[in-house]
């Protein structure tokens, strides 16, 4: 069971990769992946080189068939000869041969099962009997096994690597596309491990979205559990992207697990160069890593707490903060010239919900914008009488220890700054008699997460329904802004709690609702063609590798890049969107109908 509040790393079993150990009391590697084609040698030894000198522990190369998979041997050696002895790993997804070539020349082999043994994604069978459902899983454990034994033979580890993009038919038809479902694809490989008694495995569930991939991972270790199995993990996001988004994104998915102590190696992956990934990964883990050793956080978890399943917690509404409401963003303003948002929260427009201006309102107020202002101010300003006509735009906060003064002050919403540990029979009687205040949670402890934690459940063990707002301090100069944004990415562990299924989403108006349905009919009756798949521009188009290296169908292949196999494309646009060339392009006439019909776009949130 993981320890909700405290960090500690998950205790897995050490395997062995090369020169290196991996799990138990091994620190977490890092590692990355060369983005040059495999059969050039020259290129990818000069490009592991920087990978291993920027940090990298472990080196992937893409290996599509047998002949990379074949000059993983003159890579290995030239590296050897430079007196590295980094570990590579071969990168296989649909062919089980080439696997068991690269197993006699890498160190590692990463095989994705959902494309090892079952057949293209085509959903032709809807259903399977368990008759042939256990056919099938005999069919896997009928090739899977030579393949670890040549790999017991070369002392080579492997990586049972499932990808939330590539789930086969049959675990689909029976599991739906569901964490259960990604959890069970890779079960059935390392239960043959297990049976096998083969134990250099190292296990990824990855996805380009970090909440599945959060809570699959999750299950994952609680399956494990269940039948006695200790892995080591391997965490990473699929396709993050590049610049602050890839590392907001990559820090928010395996941050949280690294909190939750789960983690034995990780990827950063970035579309840019790939040495660029290690110092990102290398940060994560270091910030993480500080939680370690310190004080206890004595915290108790609240009866309707699912750690694999979490759902918002249930609060009352008070003003726009809480009950069926989208979570808000609480901004600090220093002075009337200097103004420091916490969170940007419209592409258009930066107004957070509510501004905190210390001791005194600015000289002028902005138009539906609402203020907090420190208690003995606000007190001050309705003895004058100056409040009553900033009723519902201007509110109090007080600190923990002004408990006392909370009923002497008037006002719809009142907000209470309490630290995890306050006296409990003091604000707990405070705030079962004050429906009103909003508690805002603040922790200087190095493991704020736990202690955060620890508050709300202590809120819930209480049967208080006041909401919470999250407050985070960071210290960082403007040469750090990369770093900040990396620590409070992984602090946002709190956002799983929340149930994106109870958050009230913005209409779309009826009149270019109905202007766009039009369209899209008359479109269809004029027999208009829709492109089937991206298509590409072969004088841009420089044959990097990109596309191929990021399709999850596997639908380019390398070296024919300008070429997109038909039946394999399920018109994701990952090619499209991370093209460095801007060569391939997916137009569809739906593209200006969106435009053309709604123009007002919504607006854009993000949710904390």
């Amino acid at each position: 069971m993981i320890d909700l509040f405290n960090y500690q790393r998950r205790k897995s079993t050490e395997i062995h990769i090369g020169a290196i150990d991996m799990g138990g009391e091994n620190p977490i590697r890092i590692q990355s992946m060369t983005t040059t084609d495999t059969n050039d040698t020259e290129a990818c030894v000069e490009q592991a080189e920087r990978i291993i000198k920027a940090g990298g522990e472990l080196v992937r190369l893409t290996t599509q068939g047998t002949k990379e998979a074949e000059n993983l041997k003159n890579i290995n050696a030239s590296l050897r000869a430079k007196g590295y002895l980094t570990p590579l790993v071969a990168d296989v997804h649909f062919n089980p041969k080439v696997a068991d070539v690269a197993a006699r020349y890498a160190e590692k082999v990463r095989v994705n099962p959902g494309n090892y043994v079952d057949p293209a994604r085509k959903f032709i069978k809807l259903e399977y009997t368990d008759e042939e459902y256990a056919l099938e899983l005999q069919k896997i454990e009928d090739r899977f096994v030579p393949f670890l034994n040549i790999c017991k033979e070369n002392h080579t580890a492997i990586r049972i690597g499932v990808n939330h993009g590539s789930l086969s038919d049959r675990i689909r038809n029976r599991y739906g596309d569901t964490p259960e479902g990604i959890v069970e694809s890779c079960m059935e490989f390392l239960r043959i491990c297990k049976e096998q008694d083969f134990k250099d495995v190292v296990i990824s569930i990855k996805s380009s979205n970090p909440v599945v991939m959060v809570r699959s991972v999750r299950l994952l270790v609680d399956t494990m559990e269940k039948e006695d199995m200790h892995y080591p993990l391997h965490l990473g996001v699929t396709e993050a992207g590049e610049g602050e988004d890839g590392r907001i994104k990559s820090a928010v998915g395996i941050g949280a697990l690294l909190a939750d102590g789960i983690g034995d190696t990780i990827r950063v992956s970035l579309s840019e160069e790939p040495e660029a990934e290690i110092p990102v990964a290398r940060h994560l883990v270091d910030y993480i890593g500080r939680k370690a050793g310190q004080t206890m956080i004595p915290g108790e978890a609240a009866p309707y707490f699912n750690w694999l399943y979490p759902v918002r917690r249930k609060t009352h509404a008070v003003d726009i903060i809480g009950g069926e409401q989208v979570p808000v963003v609480i901004a600090s303003r220093s002075s009337d010239k200097e103004q420091k948002c916490a969170v940007v929260v419209s592409n258009a427009d930066t107004r957070p919900d509510y501004l905190y201006t210390g001791q005194a309102l600015p000289q002028e107020l902005q138009k539906q914008q609402k203020y907090i202002i420190d208690f003995d101010a606000y007190a001050h300003l309705a003895s004058e009488g100056n409040i009553e006509n900033l009723k519902g735009r201007v509110f109090p906060i007080f600190p923990y220890n002004a408990t006392p003064f909370i009923s002497q002050v008037q006002a719809d919403a009142k907000f209470l700054v309490l630290p995890f540990g306050a006296p409990s029979e003091e604000y707990i009687a405070c705030l079962k008699a004050h429906p009103e205040v909003v508690v805002v949670c603040m922790s200087n402890h190095q493991n704020r997460l736990g202690e955060q934690r620890a508050l709300v459940h202590e809120l819930s063990v209480n049967g208080l329904t006041n909401p919470v707002v999250f407050c985070q301090m960071y210290r960082h100069s403007e040469k750090e802004k990369s770093d900040f944004q990396l620590e409070a990415a992984a602090d946002m562990d709190k956002l799983y709690a929340v149930d994106v299924n109870r958050i009230q989403r913005p209409r779309q108006a009826f009149f270019p609702l109905f202007r766009f349905l039009r369209k899209v009919v008359k479109l269809r009756k004029n027999g208009v063609p829709m492109p089937r798949i991206p298509a590409v521009d072969t004088e841009l188009c420089n044959h990097c590798g990109y596309c191929v290296k990021h399709c999850p169908a596997g639908a380019i292949a390398k070296g024919d890049e300008c070429s997109t196999n038909v039946e394999k494309c399920i018109r994701c646009c990952a090619c499209v969107k991370g093209c460095p060339q801007k060569a391939r392009t997916f137009d569809t006439p739906f593209a200006a109908l969106l435009a053309d019909c709604f123009k007002k776009q919504k607006e854009n949130r993000i949710i904390l």
